[in-house]
């Protein structure tokens, strides 16, 4: 039994390794980087969250 397992494990390895046909190679086009201008964002934006966090600070120490 353990013979006919692994023959059967043979087989679909096999069979799978084997499937298809040879064919052209495709050529796929480099990746294209696009850089995309940011529309004169505020200065403040970047102080959003830290902000946020020192108020979660004050309150945690005024407890």
């Amino acid at each position: 039994m353990k013979k006919f397992a692994l023959a059967a494990a043979f087989g679909v390895a096999a069979s799978t390794a084997f499937a298809g046909n040879m064919s052209e190679p495709v050529m796929e086009m480099a990746p294209v980087v696009v850089m995309e201008e940011t529309a004169g964002s505020s200065s403040g934006a970047g102080l959003i969250i830290p902000l946020i966090l020192l108020a979660l600070v004050a309150v945690a120490v005024s407890d």
